[in-house]
C-alpha cells in the first residue's frame, strides 16, 4: 500500500512539474505583436522625440533597426515628413524597428545653434540602445537621413563608436563636408550666411574647428560604416561633388559603399526613381546588414 502511495506521489509530482513547464514554454514562445509608439520622448525638449514602429516577433537577437532623420536644413522640417515613406520601409525590410525622430532645430537669432542637432542625434541613438531589450530589438543599427538629417546621420556613423557602432548608412543628399558647403554652393538658394548662422555667425576662417567636427568626410576610417549615397544630378543645394568626395574618402578606406546619381533629379524626388531608390536601399542592406 505504502509503495502504491508513493508510486502517486511521483506520478503526480511529474505532471505537475510537466504542467509548469508547459505552461512556462507557452508564455516564452508567445509571439510579439507589432506595436506603434508616437512621440516617445527621449529629452526634456518638446522637439526632442521620436515615433517608434516595432515589428510583430521581434527579438533581441533578430530585430534590426533603422533611425531615420528628416531634413530642412537645420532649421526647419519635422519627421512626419518621412512618415509617408515608413510603410514602404517597413514592407521592404520587414525584420526591422524603425525609429523617425525629430530634433531640436536652429533659429536665425542664434538659438540651438550647431552642434545642438548633432547632440540630439546622438541622444536619440543612446536612448534606443539603451531601451534595446525593453523593446526586443537588436543592436545592429542602420541610419536613414535626408539632406540636413543625411548630413546629420554621417556624422553619427562616421564619428561615434558610442553607445554602438552603425552597421550601415543611408545618405539621401547630405552634405558631407560643411565647409565646402559655405565656400562652394550649389546656388544663391543656400548663400554662405545661412551656413554662418548655424555657427554663430562663424566662418571657415574664424571658426575652423567648429566647421572641420561638423564635417562628417573628416572622421572615416577603415572601420567606418556601408554607405549608399544618393544624389539628384542638377540638385540646387547640394552638389553632387560633395558626394564623389565621400566616395573617395571611402574608397580609400576601403568601406563598402555605393553611389547611385540620378543625373536629371533635384533636391529629392517622387514616382519612378524613388521606388528605384527603395529597391536599391533594400538591395544593399541585405547585403551588408547581417
Amino acid at each position: 500500500m505504502k509503495l502504491l502511495q508513493w508510486s502517486l506521489c511521483i506520478l503526480i509530482s511529474i505532471q505537475l512539474v510537466s504542467c509548469q513547464k508547459s505552461g512556462l514554454e507557452d508564455i516564452v514562445a508567445e509571439p510579439l505583436t507589432a506595436s506603434n509608439q508616437l512621440n516617445v520622448a527621449y529629452g526634456g525638449d518638446a522637439k526632442q522625440n521620436m515615433d517608434i514602429y516595432l515589428p510583430a516577433n521581434r527579438s533581441t537577437s533578430s530585430t534590426k533597426v533603422m533611425i531615420m532623420i528628416h531634413g530642412g536644413g537645420w532649421q526647419e522640417g519635422d519627421k512626419a515628413d518621412l512618415t509617408a515613406y515608413v510603410d514602404t520601409l517597413r514592407a521592404l525590410l520587414p525584420g526591422y524597428a524603425i525609429f523617425n525622430i525629430n530634433y531640436r532645430l536652429a533659429t536665425q537669432a542664434g538659438t540651438n545653434i550647431f552642434p545642438t542637432q548633432e547632440n540630439d542625434v546622438k541622444a536619440a541613438t543612446s536612448f534606443i540602445y539603451s531601451k534595446r531589450n525593453e523593446f526586443a530589438i537588436s543592436d545592429r543599427i542602420v541610419m536613414l537621413g535626408v539632406s540636413a538629417g543625411a548630413h546629420l546621420a554621417m556624422l553619427q556613423a562616421y564619428k561615434y563608436n558610442t553607445p554602438v557602432k552603425i552597421k550601415a548608412l543611408v545618405n539621401f543628399f547630405g552634405p558631407s563636408n560643411i565647409a565646402d558647403l559655405y565656400q562652394n554652393p550649389a546656388s544663391i538658394l543656400v548663400p554662405p550666411s545661412a551656413i554662418a548662422s548655424l555657427f554663430g555667425g562663424g566662418t571657415p576662417t574664424t571658426a575652423a574647428e567648429a566647421y572641420f567636427q561638423a564635417s562628417p568626410i573628416n572622421f572615416i576610417t577603415a572601420q567606418s560604416a556601408a554607405t549608399i549615397t544618393l544624389q539628384g544630378g542638377v540638385d540646387p543645394l547640394i552638389r553632387p561633388q560633395q558626394q564623389v568626395a565621400l566616395k573617395a574618402k571611402l574608397d580609400a578606406n576601403n568601406i563598402t559603399n555605393q553611389y547611385v546619381l540620378y543625373p536629371t533629379e533635384s533636391h529629392g524626388w517622387t514616382g519612378a526613381t524613388l521606388t528605384n531608390s527603395f529597391l536599391t536601399i533594400q538591395t544593399f542592406l541585405n547585403a551588408n546588414v547581417q
